[in-house]
């Protein structure tokens, strides 16, 4: 009953966290107002600035924020117990992630849709805008080249889930066609779309799996080069041709998955089967040599779903630019973090407690449920939990796969969906589509931010090229290729280099995410608004990924700067590894993030109730009266 207890009680908390602590910050703190003009009407142009109804807006915000991250943290992060994972998802999300994204969110619709990065030069100073763009620019850099290698790796594993990956594209053109040319409501050919999307996972999961692995091709690399094609043409393309109506699929998708899942952990729960406290320990003991401490790297581990600096960039890049007023911002910015850390719940039940259900074992595709039941449960309880992620190929912390990971959750999701009638195999296509649909999300929204980055940067710097977003979008995505496609070491395949990239991005992701609380403090400060609430989420998420990076840097198990300590057959083995560029990027993102918290200390000491420079007034001509909804 424990598994049972903790969805039923994340989902009432989270519900009373929206309607108390979320409506506080927006009715007392930031104060929306319905009639404020927010700029998918002041700089309407169709293509980025377009004005959203909020079940729409809540769609793409909430599927470009997810992506595999709620996913790929907490099954990382449950190998240090249950219990630590859960808590700081539930903590983080309410106190922290939610109340960054909303306040990201808030002040970009006040900032005529400009990231974060522009509103810091205003209201810290003109180097802190260079130096926020840079930290931008070298996040969403590795944010690229991971999420690249995410559905690369499920593409790889689950071949299943490519025809319905790819399906979606074509079925969201059709949508957005008819919804913005004609004004057709979106309800009905989603689920059209939805049944569709369906039916190729079907064929994907029984007939049809599609693989490109052979002796002449490297599938990771085949599906990276295709994928990034993909991001230039989406990211380039307007928001309500592909963006807005793919999200929309995918979070209906997404909606549809998780009551499935609640329903089989409930069944699961209630029969006996999910038994979390005897599938995985609530706080684990005994972990792999050179495992990192659960303090600080639980809190960069878990970013989405708990808290994650990605976010803020979704919600002053993309998402701000088409909430159609101001009080729909609390519905969309604080409400999809709440319901992406119930996500994060369900993914820690599932790599626990669903883990713990049997190990999969799938049989010929013509066998029936019955058999299918009993091959599942040839391991149970803590065994399977243990057999997946410690199994005995691991020696050390760095012998964990992604692959293995993402596999926790889409082989627990489907024990889940099993209890609900449905069949383990397609149930695996299910949450592998699930997972690779997200991540493709966040990978081609990442684009389109980055490609205001490089405009911005462009811009600071005086650099008039940078500024066309066809050069912009070609930089975005030629830099995080080039990336993902270096060997992670001498003699090792190219296309795994994207895989010593997965240690950083969670430390400057959470770094960010410390910069656009800072950010936010300073706004409240200058306007005397209480910062409080900001301030404590603001300090720890500045020192938490600096105290990581400083120990993956400099830490003899981690082989960033020294060489690997390992202990194979009781002995001790050093190894030198080829991390230096993990080093160096470290060092950087470091060394910017000090000089701009400096920054806004001088500028916090000197400008409370005083506020920024406003923007100038809007030329007529820039006003767009165009268009439909």
């Amino acid at each position: 009953m424990l598994t049972l207890l903790i969805a039923v009680g994340s989902l009432v908390g989270y519900l009373i966290a929206y309607h108390t602590y979320g409506r506080w910050l927006s009715r007392k703190i930031f104060g929306l107002d319905p009639a404020a003009e927010v700029p998918s009407h002041q700089l309407r142009d169709n293509i980025d600035f377009v004005p959203t109804k909020k079940n729409v807006i809540f769609g793409h915000h909430f599927t470009s924020i997810a992506g595999t991250g709620p996913i790929v943290g907490p099954a990382i992060a449950v190998f240090w117990g249950w219990l630590p994972a859960l808590l700081w998802v539930l903590i983080g999300s309410i106190f922290v992630g939610a109340v960054h994204d909303f306040g990201s969110l808030v002040i970009s619709l006040r900032n005529r849709g400009q990231t974060l990065g522009e509103i810091a030069g205003r209201i810290i100073s003109p180097r802190a805008r260079l130096l926020f763009l840079l930290v931008l620019f070298a996040a969403l850099t590795v944010v690229l080249a991971v999420f690249g290698l995410v559905i690369a790796v499920i593409f790889k594993n689950y071949p299943q889930s490519v025809l319905s990956t790819w399906i979606v594209i074509p079925l969201a053109v059709v949508m957005g066609i008819w919804a913005y040319k004609y004004n057709g409501n979106l309800t009905i050919p989603s689920l059209i779309s939805l049944v569709i999307l369906y039916g190729a996972v079907y064929l994907g999961a029984y007939y049809w799996p599609i693989t490109v692995e052979s002796e002449f091709v490297n599938p990771i690399v085949f599906w990276t080069l295709i994928l990034f094609v993909y991001c230039y043409l989406a990211s380039v393309l307007p928001v309500w041709l592909l963006l807005q109506p793919r999200d929309f699929i995918n979070s209906q998708q997404l909606v549809l998955a998780l009551v499935l899942l609640v329903i089989g952990v409930m069944i699961a729960a209630v029969s006996g089967r999910a038994d979390l406290a005897n599938s995985a320990p609530m706080i684990a003991t005994e972990l792999p040599p050179g495992t990192p401490p659960i303090f600080p790297f639980l809190f960069i581990t878990i970013a989405c779903g708990a808290c994650s600096g990605f976010h803020c960039l979704v919600s002053s890049g993309t998402t701000s630019k088409q909430v159609d007023k101001e009080t729909d911002a609390q519905y969309v910015g604080y409400g999809a973090m709440l319901l992406e850390g119930g996500l994060a719940v369900l993914v820690i039940l599932a790599c626990s407690a669903g883990v713990g259900m049997g190990k999969l074992d799938f049989g010929p595709p013509s066998e029936s449920l019955i058999q299918e039941a009993t091959l599942s449960a040839t391991v149970t309880g803590e065994a399977a939990w243990r057999a997946h992620y410690f199994n005995e190929s691991v020696r050390t912390y760095s012998d964990f796969k992604l692959a293995n990971m993402l596999g926790a959750f889409v082989e627990g999701g489907a024990n889940f969906l099993y209890q609900v009638g449905i069949p383990l195999k397609f149930g695996v296509g299910l949450i592998a589509v699930l997972v690779a649909c997200f991540a493709a999300t966040t990978l081609d929204t990442a684009t389109r931010l980055q490609r205001y980055v490089v405009q911005e940067i462009g811009e600071t710097v005086g650099i008039r090229a940078l500024n066309n977003r066809y050069v912009a979008t070609g930089i975005a995505v030629g830099l995080a290729g080039a990336m993902a496609m270096l060997p992670a070491a001498t003699g090792q395949p190219y296309g795994t280099g994207g895989l010593i990239l997965w240690p950083l991005f969670g430390a400057t992701n959470q770094l960010l995410a410390g910069l656009a609380f800072m950010v936010i403090v300073i706004y409240l400060w200058r306007r005397n608004k209480p910062i409080w609430f900001a301030a404590i989420p603001m300090v720890f998420m500045l020192l938490m990924p600096a105290y990581a990076l400083l120990w993956n840097m400099f830490s003899s198990e981690s082989g960033w700067f020294w060489p690997i300590k390992e202990m194979i057959d009781g002995t001790v083995v050093w190894e030198w590894s080829n991390k230096h560029l993990l080093f160096l990027i470290g060092l950087l993102a470091l060394g910017l993030q000090i000089w701009m918290v400096i920054e806004g200390a001088i500028i916090l000491l000197k400008t409370r109730g005083k506020l920024e420079d406003q923007l100038p007034p809007l030329p007529v001509s820039s006003v767009s009266s165009g268009g439909s909804d």
